[in-house]
């Protein structure tokens, strides 16, 4: 099952698609919140716009150097332990969303990722419980400012800047994340096509570890880190993150004047 946040122009919905007819079906609310339960109503998708399918309430979570190849690539070692970072709330956005490149960076990357979205508050998570506590699944773009993160030594600035964060385009609630093909497209060509099984640390190992520094709250996102071929974006360029069984997030590449 997916389900997409959407908007016709007025408040924003949320549904759960029906593949065949390519229609959304209209839940109540949120159903982070308040479950499956739906109006009856059927919206066409192609008349709707996508929205990011969560606005973490609370924070996301990012794990660096969680594939051994992007390690390798970055030059350095895979950590004793996961390496965590934070994003604001203020860096999502959804599918055909523009990321917007930072006036203090010349060099910002593309990072595709699968992401967890957390069903409910919790704390000191077992691995083996973990599943108890992931509502779904969906596809983000860790967008980082390359130089910015080299020269400042933490990563705040680097990888928290408004749009830094794309999310989408559906929440996959019923998938088996063990094993799903993790790609970016940049126009068209393919810069990374990685899977899921390299995760050096496992999305149960993550949430148990993740839980153990930060209490999640509802719609709380951790990012499980990107594979291998990470690179340069620029402004007039479309970035493509594709993750198995979700969907692909598409982003135009723009700079503010």
């Amino acid at each position: 099952m997916r389900i997409a946040r959407f908007s016709a122009g007025e408040d924003p919905r949320y549904g759960v698609l029906d593949e065949e007819a390519d229609e959304l079906v209209v839940l109540r609310g949120d159903p982070i919140y308040g479950g499956l339960d739906t109006t009856g109503e059927r919206v066409r998708v192609e008349d709707v716009r996508l929205l990011s399918p969560v606005i973490p309430r609370s924070k996301v979570i990012g794990i660096g150097r969680n594939y051994a190849a992007h390690a390798t690539e970055m030059g350095n070692e895979v950590p004793a332990e996961p390496l965590v970072f934070l994003k604001p709330n203020t860096a999502v956005v959804g599918p055909n969303d523009p990321i917007v490149l930072p006036p203090y960076s010349q060099e910002v990357h593309h990072e595709a990722e699968l992401a967890v979205v957390i069903s409910r508050l919790c704390k000191y998570v077992p691995a083996e419980r973990a599943g108890d506590v992931i509502f779904g699944y969906t596809a983000a773009n860790d967008v980082t400012a390359r130089d910015v993160q080299r020269t400042d030594g933490q990563w705040t600035r680097a990888k928290g800047f408004d749009t830094s964060c794309p999310l989408g385009p559906y929440l996959a609630v019923d998938i088996d994340v063990s094993d799903l093909a993790v790609r970016a497209r940049v126009d068209g060509e393919l810069r990374q096509d990685g899977r899921t099984s390299q995760l050096v640390r496992s999305v149960p190992e993550l949430v148990a570890y993740v839980s153990s520094i930060f209490t999640l709250l509802p719609g709380d996102v951790i990012l499980t880190g990107t594979p291998a071929g990470v690179g340069p974006i620029d402004v007039g360029q479309r970035v493509q993150v594709e993750v198995e069984g979700i969907g692909t997030l598409d982003n135009p590449v723009v700079r503010r004047d």
